[in-house]
């Protein structure tokens, strides 16, 4: 019996430094709040986006970017910015070369391939919404 108890007691002893490190401080957009996002657009109709080109839409928490990587890639960014999204203005607008997002208010700038920011005080991602391309329809949804 006492082996039982010495081999449990062991065992946790052992997986606490575990529990620990993945219980660290981690900087993430989890300080974006959730917002409900299901919509579903047609980009080869008037809503028409080029290839390497992107469009503003409604939903997420401050707006949605999507941006066309190819013709049949697609990837959908929440505009708040990651560093701090609760800032009224900290709100991500693509610069006129189409490929760099920046925040006017922390000055992060992120590269829209991939969401990841380049520049500033900002060390994740821009959130990602998932995409689904069926050729004719985009659906963006959480």
């Amino acid at each position: 019996m006492k082996s039982l108890i010495r081999t449990r007691l062991f065992s946790i002893l052992l997986m606490l430094p575990l529990l620990l490190v993945s219980c660290g401080d981690e900087e993430d957009e989890s300080l974006i709040p959730y917002v409900y996002v299901n919509f579903t657009i047609y980009p080869n109709t008037l809503d028409y986006i080029a290839d390497g080109s992107y469009v503003y839409v409604t939903g997420g928490y401050k707006g949605i970017i999507i941006y066309r990587n190819t013709h049949d890639e697609f990837i959908a960014y929440e505009r708040a910015c990651p560093h701090d999204p609760l800032v009224a203005g900290a709100r991500v607008e693509v610069e006129s070369s189409g490929i760099i997002a920046s925040c006017p208010v922390c000055g992060s700038r992120f590269i829209l391939t991939d969401g990841s920011p380049i520049q500033g005080p900002a060390s994740v991602s821009l959130k990602q919404y998932r995409t689904r391309y069926d050729g004719y329809s985009l659906i963006v949804s959480n």
